[in-house]
């Protein structure tokens, strides 16, 4: 009988059937590079005699929004705000938003109040395509008067 040929052909098809359960799935792809965008602002403070602080971001060589927007104590603004400021960078960039105040009616680039930067490297580099970062910083200081923003940013892996 041919009984030890079958028993061994199938002990070695179920193992190696099984081997092949235990190997792992594809490894998640990790992102080339990100979308940086706006996600959130709140001032924490601003001392203007008017009360408020008339804005803008420099992104990329782009202003957002086409106008400005007006923000005053306790004021927390949505992307949507700011026209959706947002930009790309790679995994081994960096890019930077940064706030600007503007005197209207000649509203410009204005006048620069500081920065929040996203380093490629850092925080694009480790993200798996669709997987989402933030960053948040706090941009103060004194023009004229003193202000105070906390600024976030939502990085998107691609």
């Amino acid at each position: 009988m041919r009984t030890p040929r079958l028993i061994t052909a199938l002990a070695l098809a179920t193992g190696l059937a099984a081997a092949g359960a235990l190997t792992a799935g594809p490894a998640t792809a990790m992102a080339a590079n990100c979308r940086v965008e706006l996600y959130d602002i709140d001032n924490l403070n601003v001392a203007e005699r008017d009360g408020k602080d008339e804005l803008r971001f420099l992104v990329g060589g782009n202003l957002f929004p086409n106008g400005y927007v007006n923000m005053r104590n306790g004021d927390d603004a949505d992307p949507a705000d700011f026209g959706n400021p947002s930009t790309v960078v790679s995994s081994a960039g960096s890019v930077s938003f940064n706030l600007r105040e503007v005197t209207p009616p000649a509203i410009g680039s204005g006048d620069s109040l500081g920065s929040i930067s996203v380093s490629g490297s850092s925080v694009c580099a480790p993200l798996a395509t669709n997987g989402v970062a933030y960053v948040e910083d706090i941009i103060d200081g004194t023009h004229e008067t003193f202000y105070s923003y906390l600024v976030e940013l939502r990085v998107t892996g691609l």
